[in-house]
């Protein structure tokens, strides 16, 4: 009797010891060890990829005394957001990774000035263009460099993995000895201009202007193409956002949103 009471009393303590422990867990979990699902008043988030070296596209602000990306593809992203009921999670990466964020899976859209090119059409679903913009030639204003047939046998900074750096490469095939350098960064690609140690880069134009006017030293002339290097949103290939994001950027251009943002951040 006494070993039967001793068994029946470990077996109790047992058991109380696990519904201890069980009890111990994070606040976070279930009876199951499972988090629970989320409350019907929770908001879902997206996570939006982009390379925030871009101003006035996306860039750090620190002038608030914290780091901050800001831009005109922020703020688009932030009404988008807003209209679809989401938290707005930003990563930033260097240009040349953002497709493959979208691939697997580590982003569900990015927003870079960026062009829905045939080549990053291939791995990407992309919106309709929000805003078009034109390649400039940045150099040193005594280096009479303003038209592409003038940068033969020059050195060429562009962005890696950027649309002008295909349109460097198109260049390339006509105009004869044109050296073409990819960096990843715009200050990277500007200071290399400034330093001599390439003769020119191939920019945007409405980033151009920002760096052209904080240095006396530099110019920028407009490229004249016939297409057209209109910035969309890039997707993961059938991503089921592309429509809904269509309607609200089609809502923004007729309710005049999108004409306030290019106004703030480009000034026309």
């Amino acid at each position: 009797m006494k070993k039967t009471k001793s068994f029946i009393s470990l077996a109790l303590t047992s058991m109380l010891a696990a519904v201890v422990i069980a009890g111990c867990g994070t606040g976070n979990q279930t009876a199951t060890g499972q988090a629970p699902a989320p409350s019907a008043g929770d908001k879902k988030t997206l996570v939006m990829a982009t390379s925030a070296d871009y101003k006035p596209y996306e860039y750090h602000d620190l002038s608030s005394g914290k780091d901050e990306i800001v831009g005109f593809d922020i703020d688009i992203a932030k009404y988008i957001a807003k209209e679809l009921g989401y938290e707005l999670q930003i990563n930033d990466m260097n240009f040349d990774g953002l497709i493959p964020a979208l691939q697997t899976n580590r982003a569900d859209f990015v927003m870079a000035g960026m062009t829905a090119t045939p080549e990053r059409a291939k791995n990407a679903d992309f919106s309709t263009i929000y805003y078009d913009a034109k390649n400039t030639i940045v150099a040193k204003k005594d280096s009479n460099l303003t038209k592409p047939e003038q940068l033969a046998g020059k050195k060429v900074a562009v962005q890696l993995g950027s649309i002008q750096e295909g349109a460097a490469k198109e260049l390339a095939k006509t105009v004869s000895g044109l050296q073409i350098t990819s960096l990843n960064k715009l200050p990277e690609i500007v200071e290399e201009v400034k330093a001599g140690r390439v003769d020119a880069a191939i920019i945007e134009d409405t980033v151009a202007k920002g760096f052209v006017a904080n240095n006396d030293s530099l110019q920028f002339t407009t490229i004249e193409e016939n297409e057209k290097n209109g910035s969309a949103v890039a997707f993961p290939k059938g991503s089921p956002h592309v429509e809904k994001f269509n309607e609200v950027i089609k809502k923004m251009q007729d309710n005049g949103e999108m004409d306030k943002l290019i106004q703030k951040w480009f000034g026309q």
